[in-house]
C-alpha cells in the first residue's frame, strides 16, 4: 500500500505496520494514550483501555521496535431509514508525539477502511477532532446533534408515572450493552457489536453511575448512565438505552425526580423528543442561568464523519413509492490514491442509479441520461440526507443538471441523521 515518503522511511527507519499484539504492544499504546492525554495515570483508565483493545481489532505502526501509532476499528451497524447496514467504526486513531507527520496514521486508517470493506461493511464512521484530516480518506461531515443542558426539575412530565429505578454498576455492563443494541431504531442510529463496549466506556467515565428498569423476568429494558462529579451536577448522560417511546419518557421522568439535588443535566437530545418543548419556561431559565455552570442552553454540534464503502448496498436500502428516478453517478474517491490496487480499491467509478420501490446501483458506462458528479463524501451526505441536492450543488460539492437536483430534493426526504451514541 503506498504511503508518504516519510512513512516509508522515517529518520532512516522503515516503519512496520502489523496487527496489534497485546503482549508486545500494550505498554506502548498506554504510553501513546497518556502522552496525548486521552487517559491519565489512573489504573482504572489503563484497565478500561485494555478492555477496549480486547474488543474490535487494531493495527500499529512500529518505529525502532516500539509502537508509535495505533488505529482501532469496531464492527457494528448503522440504520439507513429502516434498514440496518454493516458498519466499520474507526474507533480510535492515536499517534505519539514522535510519530507525527510520518504518514503512520494515514497508512493505518487506509488499511482499516480496506479491511472494513473486505469484511462486508457498507459504511464507515468516526468521531473527528476537526474537519480536514479525514477528508483525504473520503470522509465527509455528517449531520449535527443537539447538545442540551437543562434543569431536570423543570421537565413537564406529570402525565408520566414515576417508579423507583434499580441501581446499575459495572457488573451490569454486558446487560447495558445488550440494551443499547435494542434501542428504538432511527435513521443514522449506530450500534457496535463488541459485548464489552460499555465496560470499556464505564472505565473512562469520571464518577460514573447508572440507573434503569427491569421487566418482570429481570431483563434490563431501559437505562441511563453518565458522570456526576459534583453534588449539583451537571449530570452528564453518556449512555441512554430504551426499546420504545414510553421507556424514554420514563427515563426523562426519572431525571426530573433527581432534580431535587441535581441542578442541571447535560445530554445529546434523543431523536424522538425535543427537550426544549418539555421544559417549563425554558427561555426564562436561559436568561437567568446565562454564563452559569448550569446554564439552560441547546447547542448544535457536528462531531462525526462518515463515508460509503459499498455503493450498491447503500443504494439498495432506499425505498421510494413515487415515480421512479434514474441517473448516472460519476464518483471519485481520494482513497483510491492511497491503496495499492490489490483488492478493494475504493468506490470510484460510474454507476447507474435506479430509485424506486426497489433501488439499485450498477457499475457501468454512462447511459446518456442525466449525470451527477460527486466525491464519495459528497454523495454520502446526499444519500443519507445531510443536505438536499440543491444545497450541495450550491456549495460546489456535487454537479448535476438543475432538473435532476430538483427531483432529488423531492425524492430524498429522510429523517434527521443522528448517531445517538459516541464511537
Amino acid at each position: 500500500m503506498p504511503s508518504t515518503p516519510a512513512a516509508r522511511e522515517a529518520g532512516g527507519v522503515t516503519p512496520e505496520f502489523r496487527a496489534f499484539d497485546p503482549a508486545r504492544d500494550s505498554d506502548d499504546v498506554v504510553r501513546i494514550w497518556r502522552e496525548t492525554r486521552w487517559i491519565d495515570d489512573e489504573k482504572t483508565h489503563k484497565d478500561a483501555l485494555a478492555v477496549f483493545l480486547a474488543d474490535g481489532e487494531a493495527e500499529v505502526a512500529v518505529l525502532d521496535s516500539g509502537a508509535e501509532c495505533m488505529v482501532h476499528r469496531t464492527s457494528g451497524h448503522i440504520v439507513y431509514d429502516r434498514t440496518a447496514l454493516d458498519l466499520c467504526a474507526i474507533s480510535a486513531v492515536t499517534t505519539s508525539h514522535v510519530g507525527r507527520k510520518l504518514g503512520l496514521a494515514s497508512t493505518l486508517t487506509a488499511r482499516a477502511l480496506r479491511h472494513g470493506a473486505g469484511t462486508g461493511a457498507a459504511v464507515a464512521v468516526l468521531g473527528m477532532f476537526d474537519q480536514g484530516f479525514y477528508d483525504r480518506f473520503g470522509f465527509a461531515t455528517a449531520g449535527p446533534v443537539v447538545l442540551t443542558q437543562f434543569d431536570p426539575a423543570s421537565l413537564r412530565l406529570d402525565h408520566v408515572p414515576y417508579r423507583p429505578p434499580v441501581r446499575l454498576t459495572i457488573d451490569d455492563a454486558a446487560e447495558m450493552a445488550e440494551c443499547l443494541n435494542r434501542t428504538m431504531p432511527h435513521h443514522g442510529q449506530v450500534t457496535l457489536d463488541p459485548p464489552r463496549i460499555v465496560e470499556a466506556e464505564w472505565g473512562f467515565l469520571e464518577q460514573p453511575f447508572a440507573l434503569g428498569y427491569r421487566d418482570d423476568a429481570g431483563q434490563l429494558t431501559h437505562f441511563l448512565a453518565g458522570s456526576l462529579k459534583d453534588e449539583q451536577g451537571p449530570f452528564v448522560i453518556e449512555m441512554l438505552g430504551y426499546e420504545n417511546g414510553s421507556q424514554l419518557m420514563e427515563l426523562l421522568r426519572l431525571l426530573r425526580e433527581l432534580g431535587d439535588q441535581v441542578v442541571s443535566v447535560k445530554m445529546v437530545e434523543p431523536p424522538q423528543v425535543q427537550i426544549h418543548s418539555l421544559l417549563a419556561t425554558p427561555n426564562r431559565q436561559r436568561s437567568r442561568s446565562l454564563r452559569s455552570d448550569h446554564e439552560t442552553v441547546a447547542r448544535s454540534i457536528t462531531w462525526w464523519q462518515f463515508r460509503i464503502l459499498d455503493v450498491p448496498a447503500v443504494v439498495a436500502a432506499f425505498e421510494w413509492e413515487g415515480d421512479p428516478l434514474e441517473f448516472d453517478l460519476e464518483l471519485t474517491d481520494p482513497l483510491t490514491e492511497r491503496l495499492d490496487g490489490n483488492g478493494w480499491n475504493g468506490v470510484a467509478g460510474t454507476y447507474h442509479i435506479a430509485m424506486g420501490r426497489t433501488s439499485g446501483a450498477v457499475p457501468r458506462h454512462p447511459s446518456g441520461g442525466p449525470r451527477l458528479r460527486a466525491s464519495v463524501g459528497a454523495f454520502t451526505r446526499l444519500w443519507f440526507g445531510v443536505l438536499p441536492a440543491s444545497a450541495l450543488a450550491l456549495a460546489g460539492e456535487i454537479a448535476a443538471p438543475t432538473e435532476l437536483t430538483e427531483r432529488l430534493d423531492r425524492v430524498l426526504r429522510l429523517p434527521p441523521l443522528l448517531p445517538a451514541r459516541s464511537f
